[in-house]
């Protein structure tokens, strides 16, 4: 089977920072935080922790009240990140002949889906004794909104799908949009993930876990240490990201931007654990990607990490990665940016690859935030990034998501030459 070179050609986002591309990405090279405290007016008692939320986006902006009004926050998120991908692509503005569409498609990630709608409904029903429920429920709150809105108005007549793989979906929605161009099914794809997890309920269930880091109105933005010796867990987030992934030949023949190269894929199972991961099934999820693209090991020079701040997984990420790398792991720079974004789940990998994307084309890399001088000593054997860089000779970067259920997913990125 003849495989087709794979450009990202688009990049869209609503982030916590606020802006567009461009300036999320300098603030992740500046180290500079969104996460803040947040303490909601839910009831029967408020949600207090740190959070990252997109406190300044208006969905009716990008899509108009009616369209708005039909979706909940996940969808919000990633239409409007979606929408901003196409025209970065110059989509928008290219000419459509009859049936042109009729193979382009749409694969979205989301761990949670429209989960908000039927919190809401339920609280609606049980607490306030409504027994009817609005007729747009179901259709908001299904998992494939996204994609489904997408296809509609963008016209995309192929494949329209979702995926949840928790905190992987969308680094797998990406790796099976890459597939489907890079076949020749599809010349174009858009792709990405997107979740909303202001909820009290999503917020008290992985309290419970005890894999939420502590944190107060001062101490919130640095409350995300992934590496540190004195992390504390994870903060939750919201968000959305996008990536238009499109044929070589199509979008040079059309005079696209090219971003970057997407070259591999890799996904594993650990098989061993719901919810502890193993170096092993991770480390075959790295060798499948670098396999899938033909990269030499030695060729990457960063990655971004899966680092949530969790006591166990960190370590367990650069076991494996050292595993994989062998020598060239000491000078391998490594950076988890959810220590700025936080962790938002199922647009966890889509914000990270963007990020990726984002320091090959700007030969740059982001640091993990609030790690110089903390580092954990179990996290030692890669080139941790404490402060950003410039990395001016940076050819090849991998994006890690690694997820509850033992699922692993690995993407491939090379600069665009």
């Amino acid at each position: 089977m003849t495989r087709r070179r794979v450009a990202v050609t688009g990049l869209g986002m609503v982030s916590p920072y606020g802006g567009g591309v461009d300036a999320f990405f300098q603030h992740l090279l500046a180290g500079r935080s969104a996460v803040r405290h947040l303490l909601t007016e839910d009831k029967p008692r408020p949600l207090s922790m740190p959070f990252v939320v997109c406190q300044d986006f208006d969905p009716a902006i990008t899509l108009g009240k009616p369209l708005a009004a039909m979706m909940e926050r996940f969808a919000h998120l990633g239409v409007s990140a979606a929408f901003d991908a196409w025209h970065d692509a110059g989509l928008a503005r290219q000419p459509v002949a009859a049936g042109e569409r009729d193979q382009w498609g749409c694969i979205w990630g989301t761990a949670l889906g429209g989960i908000l709608t039927f919190e809401k409904g339920y609280r609606e029903m049980w607490q306030n004794g409504r027994e009817r429920l609005s007729p747009l429920s179901v259709v908001m709150g299904m998992n494939n909104a996204v994609n489904a809105h997408l296809s509609i108005q963008l016209g995309l007549g192929g494949i329209s799908m979702s995926h949840t793989v928790a905190c992987a979906s969308s680094t797998v929605a990406i790796g099976e949009a890459f597939r489907r161009v890079r076949s020749g099914e599809a010349p174009v794809v858009v792709t990405g993930g997107s979740d909303a997890t202001l909820s009290y309920g999503v917020g008290k269930a992985w309290e419970a876990m005890r894999l939420i880091a502590p944190g107060d109105t001062e101490t919130a933005p640095a409350a995300c240490r992934p590496f540190a010796a004195d992390r504390g867990g994870l903060v939750l987030g919201e968000g959305g990201a996008a990536l238009v992934l499109e044929d070589w030949d199509h979008a040079n023949a059309r005079g696209a931007r090219i971003h970057a190269e997407i070259v591999g894929y890799g996904a594993s199972c650990d098989r061993t654990h719901l919810v502890r991961p193993e170096a092993d099934g991770q480390a075959r999820a790295l060798r499948a990607a670098l396999a899938d693209s033909g990269l030499d090991a030695r060729e990457v020079g960063y990655v971004n990490a899966h680092g949530t701040a969790t006591l166990e997984g960190d370590p367990i990420e650069v076991r494996a990665i050292a595993d994989v790398f062998g020598d060239h792991a000491p000078s391998l720079a490594v950076s988890a940016t959810k220590s700025m974004h936080g962790h938002l789940l199922g647009a966890a990998g889509a914000i990270e690859a963007l990020a990726t994307v984002l320091a090959l084309r700007e030969q740059a890399i982001p640091p993990t935030a609030h790690l110089k001088g903390r580092l954990d000593p179990a996290c030692e054997g890669v080139d941790h990034v404490f402060e950003g860089r410039r990395a001016v000779l940076l050819k090849a970067a991998l994006s890690n998501s690694f997820a509850f259920g033992g699922s692993n997913a690995v993407l491939a990125f090379r600069a665009a030459h």
